[in-house]
């Protein structure tokens, strides 16, 4: 990362010369958000466009939510897609396939606020601040906007490319400024202390891996803990306890992938977790050849409600042990592999993920995370997923052909017998 971060302060440094200058030079910087957008789209210069737009997003950035709703619906006023032009370029195209009447009709189909959004990410600090943009214009719940929403994540697609990420390891040396986003970013397992972190990030047995964007350096995308084990274990405990024995990791034979957290919801939708996952079980088996099993230990965050919708199976009988270990199984292979879902799907959301990475179940474990949030999500179970790095392409491409999900020898007995 630093030599992209080198790069980045290079280019940061000049955009903030361009600002103080261009204030000066390219023209008045309009407090009225909308003439302020007039400027960023009239101007046909590079540096003035960064200039104007560099004040524009600070401008965006001081809406309230009402603000921000008005100012939206006006770029749809005035920015949005001339339907009358439209029609007349594909009338035109449709009878004479020009290389110039591609471009006219490309052009006019497209809304000219995308054009905004393109030349606000030219910006030094510009696709943070469109990530954030679009975190708030989803918590606006404006059916009107969403086309905003699905515009910015778009953008994103190309943007946010795995090609562009960089994969880096995040140890107890890891900046503090990023090491803070770790602990505010944890998705699956709290952490609740310095000491809880430095349990995870310290030890060798313990790893950690995040996506960065050359653009974002100081800001993990996504990031995965994980265990190196003798074996598969059982419950998270074992994996999260503060005060444990550390092993050999020469000796370890197997990594668990037991939290991996998504750190923007302005990047909903954008997936980032399976490439991550395979690239770092691939760079694990290099550096430590004797790994030869690589699986995660999920939550299966819908299971308790899924019961009690379907099973019916509440939280007060499971807590009050009128639910047996064999039922418990037999409900939570049937929630992992069967569907009540209209597109086929897994019912578990992780699993959706890791099945549809090419993934398969490979264990399910009760009394696995004892912890009051996997007690009210699950009553405790988890699940293993298999990521076997020579078939998981196969598997990703069989899954989504026929829906079913893949299981190991051990799960078709126990359906069998249950």
């Amino acid at each position: 990362m630093s030599f992209f971060q080198n790069i980045l302060s290079s280019v940061m440094k000049g955009t903030r010369r361009l600002n103080r200058f261009g204030s000066k030079s390219f023209g008045k910087l309009h407090k009225d958000i909308n003439k302020a957008v007039d400027s960023v789209m009239s101007t046909t210069g590079e540096v003035s466009t960064q200039v104007y737009a560099e004040h524009l997003l600070n401008l965006i950035e001081g809406l309230d939510d009402n603000g921000l709703n008005k100012f939206l619906n006006n770029l749809l006023i005035k920015y949005d897609i001339d339907t009358k032009m439209l029609l007349k370029n594909a009338k035109t195209y449709s009878s004479e396939k020009t290389q110039k009447n591609y471009q006219e009709i490309r052009n006019s189909s497209e809304p000219r606020w995308i054009e905004l959004f393109r030349r606000l990410n030219s910006t030094s600090n510009g696709t943070y601040k469109l990530v954030q943009l679009r975190e708030r214009i989803r918590s606006l719940n404006n059916d009107e906007l969403k086309i905003f929403d699905y515009g910015l994540l778009n953008l994103f697609k190309y943007w946010f490319n795995p090609s562009f990420l960089v994969l880096e390891k995040i140890d107890w040396e890891t900046p503090a400024n990023i090491l803070e986003k770790i602990i505010e970013y944890e998705a699956v397992h709290e952490i609740n202390s310095w000491d809880d972190l430095r349990a995870r990030l310290a030890p060798e047995d313990r790893q950690c891996f995040a996506f960065f964007h050359p653009l974002i350096p100081n800001d993990p995308l996504i990031f995965v803990e994980v265990a190196l084990c003798v074996g598969i274990p059982k419950s998270i405990q074992k994996i999260i306890k503060i005060d444990r024995e550390e092993i050999d990791i020469e000796e370890a034979n197997t990594a668990i992938f037991y939290s991996i957290s998504n750190c923007h919801n302005g990047l909903l939708g954008i997936s980032f977790g399976n490439f991550l996952i395979k690239k770092v079980a691939k760079n694990l088996k290099r550096e430590l050849p004797e790994l030869n099993q690589f699986l995660t230990l999920s939550p299966l965050p819908g299971f308790m409600k899924w019961m009690e919708e379907y099973a019916p199976i509440t939280f007060e009988r499971c807590s009050e042990k009128n639910c047996s270990d064999d039922e418990l199984m037999k409900k939570a292979i049937k929630f992992l592999t069967e569907s009540d879902r209209k597109d086929g799907m897994p019912n578990d959301p992780v699993g959706r993920f890791h099945v549809g990475n090419g993934a398969s179940l490979e264990r399910i474990n009760l009394n696995a995370d004892l912890s009051e949030k996997g007690l009210l999500q699950s009553y405790g179970v988890m699940a293993n997923y298999l990521y076997d790095l020579n078939v998981v392409e196969e598997n990703h491409e069989t899954f989504f052909k026929n829906k079913i999900v893949p299981v190991s020898n051990e799960i078709q007995t126990l359906k069998k017998k249950l």
